[in-house]
């Protein structure tokens, strides 16, 4: 079963004088975050820990392609069942299949992607947002989308409303292009930089332009990392209140992991879990208990709600 979509048009025009540009339109958050998985069961064994509720997931009798997990408010987390499709379809290099950010103007980001000679797909879904697809410079797949009222009914775990997506990873191997391609083109913005030395950077956190949930820059990664060191880098985030009563939840639910609740370098307390096939899920305070290190944060913090 493959999402259902109507209509898909590929778009690239000329790029136009700057008084031609219009106005972009605001970028809200991150929507969404979709992954690569090996193993249906195995991933919702995973996932169902983090939800003290969970009985069954809702509508996976009719599809085992793939697993939504719906987060607070409208976020969700994707999970692509790579064990249904013909090999050698699950990704060597990178699990992380694409990252959606909100948008409130699906035309405008039309025009403004179009005048700015940006190539993207244009997609209409039957029983969902309507989205567009754009490759940024190191090839991850971005997707803006603009919500409408009605919900997809979709095979979904839910998990507790407190609990959101605050950042997500990716490495980074030409840091120029994707600072002109999120900075300078989209509008992101520094919310922090810092690394395991106070003069290097390891990690460069872009924040939306219109709200808090950020991109992370996942830098100095060898271009022969292997497959769990690329699970470590690329990543998603989860924003919690209390690091610790996270922990104790999660433990109650059936996570057992040697992890260990520790401050990191960014000043804020995290945990980090790794789904069936090593991709990292991190825990993370909204708010910094200490002095970060290398960088002062350049912008407000996020919190249980967007």
């Amino acid at each position: 079963m493959k999402r259902p979509v109507l209509l898909f048009v590929f778009l690239c025009c000329s790029a136009a004088s700057a008084d031609d540009f219009p106005k972009r339109p605001r970028i809200l958050g991150i929507r969404h975050v979709e992954i690569h998985i090996s193993d249906l069961a195995a991933a919702k064994k995973f996932y169902g820990t983090l939800d003290p509720g969970i009985a069954e997931c809702v509508g996976c009798k009719d599809s085992q392609q793939y697993l939504w997990l719906q987060l607070s408010g409208s976020q969700s987390v994707l999970l692509w069942n790579s064990s249904s499709l013909p090999r050698p379809s699950l990704p060597k290099s990178s699990l992380l299949k694409s990252i959606g950010f909100e948008i409130d103007d699906i035309q405008r980001m039309t025009e403004f992607l179009r005048v700015k000679g940006i190539s993207f797909q244009q997609v209409y879904p039957v029983d969902g947002d309507p989205s567009l697809i754009v490759a940024d410079p190191d090839g991850y797949q971005i997707e803006f989308i603009q919500p409408q009222p009605s919900p997809m009914n979709r095979p979904r775990v839910t998990i507790p409303k407190s609990v959101r997506l605050i950042h997500a990873g990716i490495v980074v191997r030409d840091r120029a292009a994707e600072d002109h391609f999120y900075k300078d083109i989209l509008g992101f913005r520094p919310y922090w930089h810092g690394g395991m030395k106070d003069d290097k950077d390891d990690w460069i956190d872009m924040q939306v332009p219109d709200g808090t949930d950020w991109i992370e820059f996942m830098l100095n990664v060898p271009a022969n990392a292997d497959h769990h060191t690329l699970g470590v880098m690329n990543h998603i985030a989860l924003g919690v209140t209390d690091i610790h009563a996270a922990e104790a939840q999660l433990r109650k639910n059936g996570w057992t992991g040697n992890e260990q609740p520790k401050i990191g370098r960014d000043g804020k307390w995290q945990l980090n879990l790794y789904d069936p096939d090593d991709t990292r899920v991190e825990f993370m305070e909204f708010t910094p208990a200490q002095k970060p290190c290398c960088s002062e944060y350049a912008g407000p913090h996020p919190g249980p709600k967007p």
